[in-house]
C-alpha cells in the first residue's frame, strides 16, 4: 500500500471513529446511567423546598403558594365582611372591652395596603405595625405568623398584591374600656425550614399559621403558646373553649376530646365542617377556608394533634 493511500485509509478510520464516537454522546448512556432511576433535565431541577406548601407546589408562582397559604391561615373569613369584597376587612369582632375590625388588606391605595412596601406588609403580618408605627387592634393573630418562614412570607405577600383592590373604609376600633394587658400569644421564633419535611413539624407548622390554639383554649388570646403547640396556662391548650365560643376540645381525651375519632373523621370536621355525630360545625370554624388543603397536609395536621396530650 502506497503512502498516500496510507494517510487516505486513516483519515477515514478517523472519520468514521468520530461519527461513532458522537453517535454515542449524543445517543448513547448518560455519565449518570450507572445510577439507575429516572433522568431530570438540570434546567427542570429544583430542590425540594415546598416550606408551608405542599410538594406539588414547589415549582408554583409565588403567588399560587401565597394563596394556599393564605387559605391555610385562615385569612379571607377575618378579613371579610359578610357581603362584602374579599379581603376589604370590616368585619366586627365583639370583645368585652368593645368592638374591633379587620383591616382592609386588598391593594387599594387609600384604604388598603397598595401604598405599602414588601417589607412594611411582611412587617404588619408577623408584627401587627402598621409603615405609621401604630399598632394594629389585638384581635389579630400576628403573633402566631412569627414561625412563617421567610420564602413563605414572601408567597403571602405576593398573594395579597395580586387580589384585585377594594376601595372600603373600615371602621375603628370602638373601646368602651381599656383593653386588659395580654401575655404575649406566642414567643418562638421563625420555623426552620429544613424541619418542615417532617410531618409532624409540618403538622405543627400548619397547626400555627392557623391560629388553631386561638379558639380552640380557655385563656384565648393571652394564653402563652411555643413551637410546640402544647404548653400554656395551667396546661389547658387546645381543650377550649375560649369565652362564648363553641369551639372544641381537641386533645386526645377520649370522652371530652378527639381521642375516639379515626384519623378520616378528624379530616371531615377540618375540611368539610361535620363532626363525628353528622351535625354540621358551627363559626367560628372556618372549614371552607381548609376545603383546598391536600390530603397530605391533612395527615399532617392529624399526625400532630395525636402528639397533644388529653386535657378534661
Amino acid at each position: 500500500m502506497s503512502g498516500k493511500m496510507r494517510i487516505l485509509t486513516g483519515i477515514v478510520v478517523i472519520a468514521i471513529v468520530a461519527v461513532v464516537s458522537g453517535v454515542w454522546i449524543i445517543r448513547g448512556p448518560g455519565p449518570l446511567d450507572f445510577a439507575g432511576g429516572p433522568k431530570v433535565a438540570l434546567a427542570d431541577y429544583r430542590a425540594g423546598k415546598p416550606t408551608g406548601v405542599p410538594a406539588k407546589l414547589e415549582k408554583a408562582s409565588l403567588v399560587e403558594r401565597g394563596e394556599y397559604l393564605a387559605k391555610a391561615a385562615d385569612c379571607m373569613v377575618c378579613h371579610t365582611k359578610p357581603g362584602e369584597k374579599d379581603y376589604s376587612g370590616g368585619l366586627g369582632f365583639k370583645l368585652p372591652f368593645g368592638t374591633l375590625y379587620s383591616t382592609n388588606i386588598t391593594p387599594d391605595k387609600d384604604t388598603g395596603i397598595g401604598n405599602w412596601t414588601d417589607a412594611e406588609l411582611k412587617r404588619f403580618l408577623v408584627s401587627g405595625v402598621r409603615p405609621n408605627g401604630t399598632r394594629v387592634a389585638p384581635i389579630m393573630p400576628t403573633a402566631f405568623y412569627t414561625v412563617l418562614t421567610a420564602r413563605d412570607l414572601d408567597a403571602l405577600a405576593a398573594y395579597l398584591r395580586s387580589v384585585p383592590a377594594v376601595r372600603h373604609e373600615t371602621p375603628p376600633p370602638e373601646y368602651r374600656s381599656a383593653p386588659k394587658p395580654e401575655t404575649p400569644i406566642y414567643a418562638g421564633k421563625q420555623a426552620n425550614e429544613a424541619e418542615l419535611s417532617d410531618r409532624l413539624a409540618r403538622g405543627r407548622y400548619l397547626l400555627t399559621i392557623a391560629h388553631c390554639l386561638e379558639c380552640h383554649t380557655p385563656d384565648g388570646p393571652s394564653v402563652v403558646h411555643d413551637f410546640a403547640g402544647a404548653s400554656g396556662k395551667g396546661g389547658r391548650t387546645f381543650k377550649g373553649p375560649w369565652g362564648e365560643s363553641v369551639s372544641a376540645n381537641i386533645t386526645a381525651d377520649i370522652a371530652a376530646g378527639i381521642g375516639g375519632w379515626s384519623d378520616d373523621e378528624i379530616k371531615r370536621a377540618i375540611a368539610q365542617g361535620i363532626a363525628r355525630d353528622g351535625h354540621k360545625l358551627k363559626p367560628p370554624m372556618a372549614y371552607a377556608a381548609y376545603a383546598s388543603m391536600t390530603a397530605q397536609d391533612l395527615d399532617a395536621i392529624v399526625a400532630f394533634l395525636r402528639t397533644l396530650p388529653p386535657r378534661n
